[in-house]
C-alpha cells in the first residue's frame, strides 16, 4: 500500500476541544496499535517491543522520531499552512530548527530514547557528510533533511535485524491470510515514512539539482548553498537514498515516488560535468555509476523507460501534444543529460523483454481517453514508438544483431492477451513492421515477415524438406500456430495497410496456402474463413491489375505464380475451431484417388468463383472473365492446329506428359468459364472497356475457329449473344459518350473480317451493320442491330427498344434466324445500371430505329452532324436548331437523339461547331426544361469518363453557358429550378480546375440577380461560400469572381437588399472589407471598392429616402 499510494499531507498534530495541543500518544498506546507479531524463539521481544527488552530501538520509535522532526507548529500559522502543496508553506526555518532541537532534547534525557541515540550515533559516524549537516543550525533544511536521511538508516537497520532476527512465521490455514513479516510496516508508520522519504528527497536531493535535471514544473528552487558544497551535499543524499532503496519496505515508495528525482542526482554525479561534483572523488562518481545501473535494473522497467524520457525531455522541435498547451513549461535538459538519457534507453531496448518494457513505458497511461484528442495522442505516440524500435542505437555495432534481437521481440507483441493494451500494442508491432520493412527491406524480410508467415511457408511446396521425412499423421503445423498466423497476417497486411512491393510479394509466396485454407474453411465450421478471404480481398485489390490476373490463374491452377500446398498434406479440423496441417496417407486406389482430386478441383474452382464475387465493383472478376475467354480462344486455336489430338504411338514419356498437362490446363478453362457463367455472369463486367474486351474475344474466336462441327450451335450462339450485345448498347439501352465509341471502335477491324470470312450470311450482315453504327456513332442505325438488341432484351421481334423518357420506336425489319437466348437478358440489364456514370447522369437515350421513319432531310441532317468537317457539322447543327425554334414535329418527336447529338458536338474543340450546339441544347431546354434541364444538371456537377481532367473541365463550363441561357430563357419561371441550379454552381466553385470554378461562381452571380427577391433562405449557403473562397482561394482570378458575385447580388437586388440580405449583410460587409484590406490582387480591390459603393448607394437610400414636396388637399365632407 505504501508502494501504490499518494503520500497524504503532513499531519496536525490532535487538539482537543478548546484548540490547544493534547500530548502525544505514550510509547505503550503506539505498541498496542502496531500489529502483534508471534514471539521470537525464546521468547524474544516482538516488533513494537521497548528499548529495555532489546539492543536497538523500535521501529515505532523511529517513526515517533521522524514524525517529531516533521511536526508543523501549532496556532494559526500551521493551520493556515496545513493546506499549503508544499513543504515552503507547512515548515518554516523557524519550525525546523524548533523540531531538531526537541528531537535532541528528547535523544538526550526522555527515557526509552537512549536506544536510538545509539544507533543515531553509529549511522552518522558511517556518513559524515550527514553528521556535518545535522548540526548545522544555519540552514535549517540541509539540517532536516540530513536528520531525516540519518532516522531514515536507523529504520532501515532496524528492519533489516528484526527479520534476520525473527524468521518467517508459518503459512497460515487454509484460506486466512498469510501472516506479516518481521520487518512489515503498519498503515500509519508507512504513512509516516512516505512524508518523511517526500521531506528527504524535497530538502536534501531537489535544492542541489541544476535546472534542467530532473526538475518538476513550477518555479526553479533557489540554491541554499555555495557551489562549492553543492556536489558533496548532493553525493551525501543520492548515497542515503541509495542505500535505502535496497531495502523492501523502503525502497518501494521511494523507487515508485522519486525515481526520477534520484536517477537525476546518481546521473549528475557519475556523468555529469565537473562542475557540479566539487567535493566528489572519481572513486565516489564511480560508485554513483554503478548504482545508477543497480536501481535501473532493478526496478520495474517500464517505469525505468518512463523516468529517462522524462530526464531526457522533449525534443527541441517538437510541438506539444493535444491537451498539453496549458501545461507548465519544463526546463531544457542539457546535452550530457540527453545523450547519456538516450544510450540508458538504448540498453533498456537491448535487454530481454526490452521491446514490450519500452513500449509499456510510453504507451502505458493512454488509450484510455475518449474523444479525437485521445486518438491523436495514442496515434502519435504509437508512430513515435515505432520509430525508436525501428532505429538502431548507436551501442549496437552490427544492423544485423539489433534486427535479430528485436523483430522476435517485435513479433511477440502482436500476441498481447491484455484487451486494454492489445491494441496499442498491435498498432506499434504492425507501425514497426511496416517502418523497417521501408528502411531495410532485406533485413525485414529475414528477421520479420519470414517468421511470420513460417507456419504457412512450412506447408506450402518451397521449403526443402525430405520426402520420405513426412510420415503419415505428422503434424506439419498446429492450431494454435496457423491460428495465430493467420491473425498476425491480417493484423499486418490488411490492418496495416502497405501495399509496397516487398509487402505484396512476400504474401504472394503464401497465398496458394491461404487459399487452400479458405476452402477448407468453406467446407467446415472455422473462425478463419474471414480472416483468410480479407487476406486475400486485400491482396487482389491492391495489387496491380496484371498481378491479381496472374494470382488468380495460379489459385486455379493455370499458372505456376502461386505456391500451393504441399503434397500430401491436408487440413484437419482442431478442437478450438481452427485448423492443423497434417501428412495423409497414400491413397492405394487409383479411383478414389482420382475422385478425391477431382471433387478437390470442383470444389477449389467454385471457392475461386466464389471469392470472385466479392471483386465485382473493383472490375476483376470481369478483367479475370474475359482472360478466361482469351485462353478459351486459345484453346479453340490449338485444336484448329492440330487435327489429331491423340499421342503418337511411338511417342515419349516426355510428350505424353506434356499432352497431359496440355489436356488438363484445357479441361480447367472450361471449367471455368462455365462456373464463371453460371455464378457471376449476370453483373461481371462493369464498364463498356470490359464489354468490348468480353467482345472483342468471342469475335477472335469466330474469326479463328468458325462454328462447325458438333459444337457449331454453341457457338453461333454464343457469338450471336455478343454482337447482340453491342447491338443493345448502341440502341440505347447505355448512355455512350465519345470515349465509348472510341473503345467500340476497336471492333471494327473484327467485325469487317467476321463480315468477309464468316460462313453465316445473316451473321455477315449483322457484323456489317454493327460496323457502321460504330463508326457513326449510332446516327446510322440499321433494321439488323435493332432486331439483335430485340434478341437480347429477352423483346418480340419488330417491337423495338423504348429510350428511358418512354418514347416508343417504330417496328424494325426481320430479325435473324439465330439469335441470342433470352438468358443473357438479366446480364444486360445489370450492365445498363452499371455502365452509366451517375445515377442522376441517365439522360433521354436514342431511340434504337427511330431514324428509319425520319424524313430523308432529318436523316441527313443528323448524319451531317457527325460530318469530320466543322463547317458541314457547324451548319447541320444550325439546322437542327431552327427546326427546334420552328417547332417542326419530326424533330420534336426525336428530342432524345437530338439532344444527345448537341451534347456530344459540344466537346467539339472547333469554336463555330460547340456554339451551334450550345445554341441547340438551350433552346430544347427552354422548350422541355422539366425534362431537359435535370441532365444538363447531371452532366455539370460530373465530368465525362474517358477524358482528361481539362478536358472535362471546358466541357462543364460549356454546360454552364448552356444553363445560363436557359435561365435567361426561363426569366421568372426560373425559380422553380432555384434550388438544383444554385446547388449546381455551388459544386462547381469547389472544382479543382480554377478556370471552371470561376466560371461557376460566374453564373451563379447572374442566377442570383435574376433571382432578387426570391433567393430565399439559400442565401445563407452562397453568402459562406463567397467568403471561403474570397479568403483562402489560391486563384486571384477565382477570388475576383466571387468579389463579383456580390457586387451583381447588391445590383440586382438594389432597395431590396436590406430586406432580403438582412441576416447576411453584415457578413458581406465584414467580407468587402476584409478584401480591400488584406487582398494583393488589384482587379479584386476594384470589385470589392465598386461592392462597397453599392451598399453604401443602397444604404443611403434607406437611411436617407429622398424628400418630395407634395401638396396636399382634404375635401372635408
Amino acid at each position: 500500500m505504501a508502494a501504490g499510494g499518494v503520500a497524504p499531507p503532513l499531519p496536525r498534530p490532535p487538539q482537543d476541544g478548546g484548540g490547544r495541543r493534547r500530548s502525544a500518544p505514550s510509547p505503550d498506546l503506539l505498541k498496542m496499535a502496531a500489529p502483534r507479531r508471534a514471539p521470537p524463539p525464546g521468547g524474544g521481544p516482538d516488533m513494537a517491543g521497548g528499548a529495555e527488552r532489546e539492543p536497538g530501538p523500535g521501529p515505532e520509535r523511529v517513526v515517533e522520531a521522524l514524525e517529531l522532526l516533521l511536526r508543523p507548529p501549532a496556532g494559526p500559522a500551521g493551520r493556515d499552512g496545513e493546506a499549503g502543496p508544499g513543504l515552503d508553506v507547512v515548515l518554516r526555518p523557524e519550525t525546523l530548527r524548533s523540531n531538531a532541537a526537541e528531537l535532541e532534547e528528547r535523544l538526550r534525557r526522555a527515557p526509552g530514547w537512549a536506544a536510538l541515540r545509539g544507533l543515531r550515533h553509529a549511522v552518522l559516524a558511517r556518513a559524515p557528510a550527514l553528521a556535518a549537516g545535522a548540526t548545522s543550525g544555519s540552514e535549517p533544511g540541509w539540517a532536516t533533511a540530513c536528520g531525516l536521511l540519518a532516522l531514515l538508516l536507523c529504520l532501515k537497520e532496524r528492519l533489516a535485524a528484526l527479520a534476520a532476527a525473527i524468521p518467517a512465521a508459518r503459512g497460515a490455514g487454509p484460506g486466512a491470510a498469510p501472516p506479516p513479516s518481521a520487518d512489515t510496516l503498519s498503515v500509519a508508520q508507512s504513512r509516516a515514512v512516505g512524508r518523511a522519504l517526500r521531506a528527504a528527497v524535497g530538502l536534501g536531493l531537489v535544492p542541489y539539482l541544476p535546472p534542467g535535471v530532473g526538475q518538476r514544473p513550477g518555479p526553479p528552487a533557489p540554491a541554499p548553498a555555495p557551489p562549492a558544497t553543492r556536489g558533496a551535499r548532493l553525493h551525501a543524499a543520492t548515497a542515503a537514498l541509495a542505500e535505502l532503496a535496497q531495502h523492501p519496505a523502503l525502497g518501494g515508495p521511494l523507487l515508485t515516488r522519486h525515481l526520477g528525482l534520484l536517477l537525476a542526482g546518481l546521473c549528475l554525479l557519475g556523468h555529469g560535468p565537473a562542475a557540479h561534483s566539487e567535493g566528489v572523488s572519481e572513486a565516489e562518481r564511480a560508485r554513483c555509476r554503478e548504482l545508477l545501473r543497480h536501481v535501473l535494473d532493478r526496478v520495474y522497467q517500464p517505469l525505468a523507460v518512463r523516468e529517462l524520457l522524462v530526464l531526457q525531455g522533449r525534443p527541441k522541435q517538437s510541438p506539444p501534444s493535444p491537451g498539453e498547451g496549458t501545461k507548465p513549461c519544463l526546463s531544457r535538459a542539457p546535452a550530457w543529460l540527453r545523450r547519456l538519457c538516450g544510450q540508458l534507453l538504448s540498453e533498456r531496448l537491448m535487454r530481454p523483454s526490452g521491446v514490450q518494457a519500452v513500449v509499456r513505458g510510453i504507451m502505458e497511461g493512454t488509450g484510455g481517453g475518449a474523444g479525437a484528442e485521445a486518438a491523436a495522442v495514442d496515434w502519435r505516440k504509437c508512430d513515435a514508438v515505432a520509430k525508436i524500435l525501428a532505429s538502431c542505437p548507436q551501442q549496437c555495432l552490427s544492423l544485423e544483431d539489433y534486427y535479430s534481437l528485436v523483430c522476435p521481440q517485435i513479433l511477440d507483441l502482436l500476441h498481447i492477451q491484455d484487451k486494454l493494451t492489445a491494441r496499442q500494442f498491435q498498432r506499434v508491432a504492425t507501425t514497426t513492421l511496416l517502418t523497417m520493412a521501408k528502411e531495410h527491406p532485406q533485413l525485414a524480410e529475414k528477421h520479420l515477415l519470414q517468421p511470420l508467415l513460417a507456419p504457412l511457408l512450412r506447408c506450402s511446396e518451397t521449403p526443402e524438406l525430405a520426402e520420405e521425412e513426412l510420415s503419415a499423421g505428422t503434424v506439419l503445423v498446429t492450431e494454435a500456430e496457423l491460428g495465430s498466423c493467420v491473425e498476425d497476417v491480417l493484423k499486418v497486411y490488411v490492418v496495416g495497410n502497405d501495399s509496397s512491393s516487398l509487402m505484396l510479394g512476400s504474401l504472394q509466396s503464401v497465398l496458394g496456402v491461404v487459399f487452400s485454407l479458405y476452402s477448407f474453411a468453406k467446407q467446415n465450421v472455422s473462425y478463419l474463413r474471414s480472416p483468410c478471404q480479407e487476406i486475400l480481398l486485400w491482396f487482389l485489390e491492391k495489387s496491380e491489375r496484371e498481378v491479381s490476373l496472374a494470382v488468380l490463374e495460379g489459385i486455379a491452377g493455370l499458372n505456376s505464380s502461386v505456391c500451393a500446398l504441399r503434397p500430401r498434406c491436408c487440413f484437419r479440423a482442431g478442437s478450438e475451431g481452427g485448423a492443423t496441417v497434417v501428412v495423409e496417407e497414400t491413397v492405394s486406389d487409383e479411383e478414389d484417388a482420382l475422385y478425391q482430386k477431382v471433387s478437390s478441383e470442383q470444389c477449389h474452382v467454385e471457392n475461386l468463383v466464389e471469392l470472385l464475387s466479392h471483386c465485382q465493383k473493383s472490375g476483376l472478376a470481369g478483367d479475370f472473365f474475359i482472360r478466361c475467354l482469351k485462353a478459351l480462344t486459345h484453346v479453340a486455336a490449338e485444336d484448329e492446329a492440330v487435327s489429331d489430338s491423340a499421342v503418337v504411338p511411338g511417342g515419349s514419356l516426355l510428350e505424353l506428359e506434356r499432352y497431359h498437362t496440355g489436356q488438363r490446363r484445357k479441361l480447367l478453362v472450361l471449367q471455368l468459364v462455365a462456373t464463371l457463367c453460371e455464378n457471376v455472369s449476370d453483373t461481371v463486367f462493369t464498364d463498356v472497356a470490359q464489354v468490348e474486351e468480353f467482345v472483342a474475344a468471342t469475335l477472335q474466336r469466330a474469326c479463328v475457329s468458325p462454328a462447325q462441327g458438333p459444337g457449331a450451335a454453341a457457338e453461333a450462339q454464343t457469338l450471336a449473344m455478343a454482337m447482340g450485345l453491342v447491338a443493345t448498347m448502341l440502341g440505347g439501352a447505355v448512355q455512350l459518350q465519345s470515349g465509348d465509341f472510341a473503345v467500340l471502335k476497336r471492333l471494327v477491324p473484327l467485325l469487317e473480317e467476321l463480315s468477309c470470312t464468316y460462313p453465316e450470311p445473316l451473321t455477315q450482315e449483322l457484323a456489317a451493320d454493327l460496323r457502321i453504327a460504330i463508326c457513326t456513332h449510332g446516327a446510322v442505325s440499321p433494321a439488323t442491330v435493332g432486331a439483335a438488341a430485340d434478341g437480347v432484351l429477352g423483346k418480340k421481334p419488330g417491337s423495338g427498344a423504348q429510350s428511358p423518357a418512354g418514347a416508343p420506336s417504330p417496328e424494325g425489319d426481320q430479325a435473324p434466324r439465330q439469335g441470342p437466348g433470352s438468358p443473357s437478358a438479366p446480364r444486360e440489364r445489370s450492365k445498363e445500371q452499371s455502365v452509366c456514370h451517375e445515377p442522376g447522369a441517365a439522360g433521354p437515350a436514342p431511340a434504337p430505329c427511330a431514324d428509319s421513319q425520319a424524313p430523308a432531310e432529318l436523316r441527313e441532317l443528323l448524319v451531317s452532324a457527325y460530318d469530320p468537317q466543322p463547317p458541314g457539322r457547324a451548319a447541320a447543327l444550325r439546322c437542327l436548331a431552327s427546326l427546334i425554334t420552328q417547332r417542326d414535329p419530326e424533330a420534336l418527336r426525336l428530342q432524345e437523339k437530338l439532344l444527345q447529338v448537341f451534347l456530344e458536338n459540344l466537346q467539339h474543340e472547333d469554336a463555330f461547331v460547340y456554339l451551334s450546339a450550345i445554341q441547340g441544347v438551350a433552346l430544347l431546354s427552354s422548350e422541355y426544361p422539366e425534362r431537359i434541364l435535370p441532365v444538363l444538371l447531371a452532366r455539370y456537377e460530373c465530368s465525362a469518363q474517358g477524358m482528361e481532367d481539362a478536358a472535362a473541365a471546358i466541357t462543364r463550363m460549356k454546360l454552364g453557358e448552356v444553363l445560363m441561357r436557359v435561365t435567361r430563357a426561363l426569366g421568372d419561371m426560373v425559380v422553380k429550378h432555384r434550388e438544383p441550379l444554385v446547388q449546381a454552381f455551388l459544386r462547381g466553385a469547389r472544382d479543382p480546375d480554377s478556370a471552371l470554378r470561376a466560371s461557376s461562381l460566374s453564373n451563379l452571380g447572374e442566377l442570383c440577380q435574376r433571382l432578387g427577391f426570391q433567393l430565399g433562405s439559400i442565401i445563407q449557403e452562397v453568402t459562406s461560400c463567397l467568403t471561403a473562397i474570397a479568403k483562402t482561394d489560391p486563384e486571384a482570378e477565382v477570388r475576383r469572381a466571387a468579389v463579383h458575385v456580390v457586387v451583381l447580388l447588391l445590383r440586382g437586388l438594389s432597395e431590396k437588399a436590406t430586406e432580403v440580405l438582412r441576416d447576411v449583410l453584415r457578413d458581406l460587409y465584414r467580407l468587402l472589407k476584409h478584401v480591400v484590406a488584406a487582398e494583393p490582387d488589384g482587379a479584386t480591390v476594384l470589385q470589392a471598392r465598386l461592392a462597397l459603393e453599392e451598399l453604401d448607394a443602397v444604404m443611403r437610400r434607406v437611411l436617407f429616402p429622398p424628400q418630395t414636396l407634395q401638396k396636399k388637399i382634404v375635401v372635408l365632407p
